[in-house]
């Protein structure tokens, strides 16, 4: 990361200010990268635009489930390819597109017979990491479009993914297997030596590895497929974690297979190396101007921490000084999302968080004070090189679904007139707040769909594929039949808008974020944007009322200065009150920005400055919030440093809005050392203070026991399983037990990160039905763990005999359950837990019948062979699938028999009841 920070020459020089230890304390600006200004469009390539005919079926032949190629399926290739994209590059460029952002465009396995089955018109089962897949091209054509765009003043950012390769790897004892933890099965050596694979990532050795007898499953190839993947080190199945599919939760959201596909070997630095040679050329030979990074979150830290710099610096060197890369951390929690801009060295991930905000706001209409909330926790991003403003923000997308079919299903019966209103809205609160906008291409068009993945990835060609054409397009009266370049589109039109309003006012791209007003219903949401080099104020108010609604909203005014509109409608010009508020008033569902005429009035002093005693953050532990309370009410910024056990000052980073605060990340301190902190403001001329300095000490870790869950009933061999936050791979947990209030008995430890597992077997305990168990998870001192830490108890219960079956009760107040022979209300199941003679009997036109009713309780017995399984299910009527009116809300649903061999669920109520609720 460049973690130099340059003073702007309009600002008066900051001076240096002298630390408590004699070191160099100097006030900084607030960091602003290069790419802090960019209008990304993000496109899929095989639905853009068909500019090659011959290259459909990709040199394949004409079967489809050989070449891929079925421009009537949506999991199929389309058509679209690079040389369509250039020749539509005017279109992209019209929207005030700075940047186009390609999913990833490397040959991939053409079809997976195993998914659907379908094609990999998506880039994400990559074969050949080398060269762009025949579907889409050449090699020279992706050339071709990046001088394109380069001539026109835009860049070319690759998708590119590091976690795993295409559905190649098989295993001896079969396909696509249920995922194996490592406590199960630790990774063993060539020698068959057990070893935890965290102790050596990030490091340069690793452990030889045999396919035979270094995995939980052996890796085998299809002799035609051994030398498929490019480059040939790729082939090697030693470089794979080989421990079956993924549940996307835990220790095997790092180490599982998506859905079949080759997770690699991350840790093993031969991986690392691979990786970063790959990604170096792509640079190097096709000038590519910067990366998104699939599946980050699905990858350990310690590859990131290597990557992520030797990249960066890579791209430098060869001409790229604006070289960007970010991440998907598909994520809500900016305590999680955070930390791979700060402890893993990246420099952006992209904004989930905020496209949840978004939705809520704009398209959900939940109350304006939550986007005050959301933005609020803004500087968990902020350290020495990166903040906030860096990250791509984004309404939908390909995997989740497009804003427009969003609005649609949160407004049913809404007027189309209402929908483009509120898609405007979230567009306008993405472009006019901090970040780099992400336009999905057809948003601009309108696009909606029922839902993500296939059905978010229309073409913007005419279609064939029967989903599309079915589509209700909004702001318009066109469909998927016809090719869709509508540059005359109120939505392109809007989004057009806002793209030169952002280029003719550069404060509303990268100016500073100023929180003013939030309405606590639906309503108004406002803030500020200052630029510091010319210290202009501009005022956004966005109304996501069905009303136009008015609010007084503070600003940095001073006396009787009055705002011009720059965007939206409403008055030309507004006088700010004596008290330096401006009235707004903002019609229903729009947004109205102001600028200030004049300059913010200038600080004759820097204000006073002191620092709240440093706390671990909420959600955190590895990272301390450390906020200063600053007076006055001007535009300042504020710089935090820390001291770590009395050592020279070190930049945390600096806030530029209040509450002024960072989270600075301590992970890597001893639990219990100390640290002090001091801030130095900023005015906005120039003047600086120094706070007094306030010492803490680094937390001890939060220890948690994830399984058993809590009032569960247990018997026999108990899995008990512990996480450490923060997580290092030194750390050694130890499982306790108690039962019926006596002594803590160790049953066992663990030091296999990131999950520590230990198995307590019961039996020789021979405990009565319902005899109270604890467990705790002690983690044992030493390293960076200081004196350790002990989790809270788990209460758990002896379960007795296991339960042969489990009964569903069902109520509607109309007694309306239907004939159990044909057509009335039943139960679709599938898991281990249900017998396999009861489940072969069930189809979606045939689900489970009642056994009868009692006391208006619909009753349905279910043989079971293994109560420690969940029930998984759907009340629904026979091929019914709408909600509520054939099937039950609550998607799909599931209890465990061990804790509640009785459920109950009444009509219309998600809920699942462990006990016979009133009706």
């Amino acid at each position: 990361m460049v973690a130099a920070l340059v003073l702007v020459a309009a600002l008066p020089a900051s001076p240096a200010i002298a630390g408590g230890r004699g070191d160099d304390l100097s006030a900084r600006h607030s960091l602003r990268e290069p790419v802090t200004d960019e209008n990304f469009y993000f496109v899929m390539a095989d639905r853009f635009a068909n500019g090659d005919t011959a290259n459909d079926q990709g040199g394949l032949g004409s079967d489809p489930l050989v070449s891929g190629f079925d421009p009537t399926r949506k999991g199929f290739y389309n058509g679209g390819d690079l040389k369509g994209l250039r020749s539509k590059i005017d279109y992209i460029k019209g929207l005030g597109t700075t940047s186009i952002w390609l999913t990833p465009s490397f040959k991939n396995k053409a079809v997976q017979l195993e998914d659907g089955p379908s094609a990999g018109y998506h880039g994400y089962w990559i074969t050949d990491f080398t060269q762009i897949d025949p579907h889409l091209g050449t090699n020279a054509d992706l050339r071709a479009l990046i001088d394109t765009a380069h001539s026109k003043g835009m860049k070319v950012y690759f998708d590119i993914i590091t976690n795993h390769t295409a559905d190649v790897i098989g295993y001896e004892e079969g396909a696509r297997k249920g995922y194996v933890s490592k406590d199960v099965a630790p990774y063993k050596t060539a020698s068959g030596a057990t070893f935890d694979d965290r102790d050596f990532a990030g490091q340069p050795s690793f452990p030889a590895l045999d396919p035979a007898t270094s995995f939980p499953y052996k890796p085998v190839l299809d002799p035609a497929e051994q030398n498929l993947k490019v480059p040939a080190w790729l082939n090697d199945v030693t470089l794979y974690h080989n421990r079956g599919d993924t549940t996307f939760v835990g220790e095997n959201s790092y180490y599982g297979d998506f859905f079949g596909l080759d997770d690699l070997f991350t840790e093993n630095p031969r991986v690392v190396r691979g990786m970063i040679d790959i990604y170096k050329t792509w640079i190097r030979d096709f000038g590519v101007d910067g990366f998104r990074i699939d599946t980050m979150k699905h990858v350990n830290d310690e590859f990131w921490q290597t990557f992520g710099p030797e990249i960066l610096d890579y791209a430098h060197r060869q001409g790229k000084p604006e070289f960007f890369m970010f991440g998907e951390v598909f994520d809500t929690t900016k305590s999680f999302t955070s930390q791979f801009t700060t402890r893993d060295r990246m420099q952006s991930v992209l904004d989930f968080p905020f496209q949840d905000a978004a939705r809520n706001f704009a398209s959900r209409g939940q109350p304006a004070a939550a986007l005050q909330t959301f933005f609020a926790g803004d500087d968990w991003y902020t350290d020495a090189d990166s903040n906030v403003y860096e990250l791509p923000t984004f309404l939908g997308n390909h995997d989740m679904g497009r804003i427009g079919g969003f609005v649609r299903g949160d407004n049913p019966g809404a007027t189309d007139a209402e929908w483009v209103s509120r898609d405007r809205l979230a567009h306008e609160l993405m472009y006019l707040s901090r970040g780099n906008p992400v336009i999905y291409y057809g948003d601009e068009q309108g696009f909606t769909g029922p839902g993500g993945d296939q059905d978010a990835r229309q073409t913007l060609f005419a279609s064939r594929v029967p989903d599309y054409l079915d589509d209700d397009l909004l702001g318009t009266d066109a469909t998927h039949a016809t090719d869709n370049y509508v540059t005359t589109h109120p939505l392109y039109e809007s989004i057009e808008g806002l793209a030169a309003l952002t280029k003719r006012n550069p404060a509303l791209r990268d100016g500073a974020q100023q929180h003013r007003y939030a309405s606590e219903g639906p309503g108004i949401y406002a803030f500020s944007r200052i630029d510091r080099r010319d210290q202009r104020e501009y005022l956004v108010a966005l109304n996501n009322s069905e009303t136009a609604q008015t609010a007084a909203v503070p600003t940095y005014a001073s006396g009787r200065d009055t705002f011009k509109s720059v965007y939206g409608d409403g008055p030309r010009t507004l006088r700010a009150g004596n008290d330096g508020r401006l009235t707004v008033t903002v019609p229903p569902l729009s947004a109205v920005v102001y600028e200030a005429n004049g300059k913010v009035a200038g600080s004759r002093s820097a204000p006073s400055v002191s620092l709240a005693q440093p706390a671990p953050a909420p959600g955190a532990r590895g990272r301390l919030q450390v906020t200063a309370n600053v007076g006055g009410s001007s535009f300042y910024e504020v710089t935090f440093y820390a001291s770590d056990n009395g050592g020279p000052w070190r930049p945390v980073g600096t806030d530029d809005n209040a509450p002024y605060q960072v989270f600075d990340d301590v992970s890597d301190q001893r639990a219990g050392s100390s640290v002090r902190y001091r801030a130095v403001v900023l005015d906005n001329k120039g003047h600086t203070r120094e706070s007094a300095a306030r010492s803490a000490t680094v937390p001890a870790p939060l220890v948690t026991i994830e399984a058993p869950t809590e009032g569960s009933g247990v018997r026999g061999t108990v899995e008990v399983r512990a996480v450490v936050d923060p997580e290092r791979a030194t750390n050694v947990v130890a499982i306790e037990r108690r039962v019926a209030g006596g002594a803590w008995t160790r049953v066992g430890t663990d030091s296999s990160s990131p999950a520590y597992t230990v198995f307590d077997d019961l039996t020789p305990l021979n405990l009565a039905a319902n005899t109270p168990v604890e467990y705790r998870a002690v983690l044992l001192p030493g390293g960076l763990a200081g004196p350790g830490a002990t989790s809270a108890a788990r209460n758990v219960r002896a379960a007795g005999p296991p339960a042969t079956s489990a009964t569903v009760h069902y109520y509607r107040p109309a007694g309306d359950y239907g004939d159990p022979a044909a057509a009335g209300w039943g139960l679709h199941m599938w898991g281990d837990a249900v017998a396999p003679d009861v489940l072969a009997q069930i189809a979606w036109d045939k689900p489970w019948p009642r056994a009868g009713v009692t006391d208006g309780w619909a009753d349905y017995p279910i043989p079971l062979v293994d109560d420690t399984k969940p029930v998984n299910f759907i009340m629904h009527l026979p091929s019914g699938d709408t909600v509520p009116t054939s099937r039950e809300p609550g998607g799909d649903r599931s209890f465990l028999p061990i804790n509640a061999p009785e459920i109950w669920l009444i009509a219309g109520d998600p809920t699942i009841y462990t006990s016979k609720p009133a009706v």
